[in-house]
């Protein structure tokens, strides 16, 4: 990227866009924070000194059985570089490989491939340790939480002797963050639990970088407990999805130590909002369908002003990406629509329609992705050829001296307007 021409991920690759000087607000990345050098040392220091918990070694051993639970294809964790030295710090603690178990943190998500299996623990990993899916079909009652949730949850992980959970910490336009207990809730959880968990989506206190306010967040670290959240390996990454610290411990002291290293990257200070904002989901797997690329939507939202245009890239090679959000978004009349649905009575799946909805009654959003343009369309969006088309209507259509806001992460950065600002957002 020069000053102001920009290289924006879109799937595997990427698009440019150029923006005219005068027109340049500014642009909003993560803050360069250097990257672990030696990623695998990174994770066995993190092993060797966990946050609020015994180290491995002391918590399981011989004859135990024990789960790793993973991310899925939706998301960037770094999992085949994670497992090795987590695998090996098992093996010396006394649990064999044949006693391990890296279960695939489905949600409500789509099953994957055995390739695609492979392919996120990598082949040594593959060959060492039995690979499953959570199976939403075979779970087991485990209690409710205070706040009525009701815990169901793969019966393999269920019954295992010990749990770990694993993935990236990231900014989570709901539920705070990513990361800790999210693996195993909603991540091996039934629909009914994720759905109840995640109707709180509509209470004070549940947004993006909001811990100890954030109902959906606290409900899921006392579900995880009522599971099992029995040891935690997080890492945050960089733009470049290199591994910039690893976080091992107890569920919730180790996520708020890495929810606060997210902060100190990706958290993005603004004087005032853009009457255009251009935005890319972060490229794959972050847009590989409107499901996932939403959360790029929500973020990026609070960058522009209201009226204003919210231009974003995802290419949504698989479509919608969740047959509930499908049929909201296809069967509405309007996203007015949409929001009264979910007012009328919250539907997991139909929560991501409105709340889409919401960002577009804030802002036209204006999408560059795979979808024909007559679909693109039809689920309220207005599609344009190429991203620097885009931008060329949008200053055609707010004038020549619109202000102008690139964001090539939005899937990750957090716009944090003046409090001023922050009305009617």
């Amino acid at each position: 990227m020069t000053e102001n021409v920009f290289q924006l991920k879109y799937g595997d690759g990427a698009e440019s866009l150029e923006v005219p000087p005068a027109n340049l607000q500014g642009v909003l990345l993560p803050r360069d924070v250097p990257a672990e050098p030696d990623e695998t040392a990174a994770i066995r220091a993190a092993l060797a000194e966990p946050i609020g918990a015994l180290r491995l070694d002391r918590l399981v051993g011989p004859g135990k059985r024990v789960v790793v639970v993973v991310s899925d294809v939706t998301r960037p964790a770094p999992t085949s570089r994670m497992l090795p030295p987590l695998l090996d710090e098992l093996n010396r603690a006394g649990v064999p490989d044949s006693a391990i178990t890296v279960v695939f943190a489905l949600g409500i998500h789509r099953a994957h491939t055995r390739e695609e299996q492979e392919r996120l623990v990598g082949p040594a990993v593959a060959s060492r340790v039995r690979l499953v899916d959570a199976d939403p079909t075979d779970l087991v009652d485990v209690g409710t939480t205070s706040r009525g949730t009701p815990v169901r949850a793969f019966r393999l992980v269920v019954e295992a002797d010990f749990r770990i959970c694993t993935g990236n910490v990231e900014y989570h336009y709901f539920a705070g963050f990513s990361g800790g207990a999210k693996a195993l809730v909603p991540g091996v959880c039934g629909r009914e639990t994720v759905q109840h968990n995640h109707s709180m989506m509509l209470l004070p206190g549940a947004a993006a970088g909001e811990i100890e306010r954030n109902p959906v967040r606290l409900d899921i670290e006392e579900a995880g407990e009522r599971i099992g959240a029995d040891f935690v390996l997080n890492t945050v990454l960089d733009a470049k999805r290199h591994i910039v610290r690893a976080i091992a411990g107890e569920q919730r002291a180790a996520l708020r130590a890495a929810a606060a290293v997210v902060d100190e990257i990706y958290s993005a200070p603004l004087d005032r909002p853009a009457d255009i904002v251009v935005a890319s989901a972060g490229g794959y797997p972050k847009d590989i369908n409107l499901y996932q690329a939403q959360k790029a939507i929500d973020n990026a939202r609070f960058a522009v002003r209201e009226g204003g245009i919210l231009l974003l890239a995802a290419e949504c090679r698989e479509g919608l990406g969740e047959d509930t959000f499908a049929e909201w978004m296809e069967s509405a009349g309007s996203p007015d629509d949409l929001i009264a649905r979910l007012r009328a009575g919250f539907v997991l799946g139909g929560h991501k329609a409105a709340a889409l909805a919401m960002a577009m009654k804030h802002a036209d959003v204006h999408l560059y992705s795979a979808f024909a343009p007559d679909y693109a369309r039809r689920l309220f969006f207005h599609p344009v050829p190429s991203l620097q088309a885009g931008l060329d209507e949008a200053l055609q259509r707010l004038g020549q001296s619109a202000r102008v806001l690139v964001i090539p992460n939005a899937g990750s950065v957090l716009p944090k307007l003046k409090a001023s600002e922050l009305v009617g957002a």
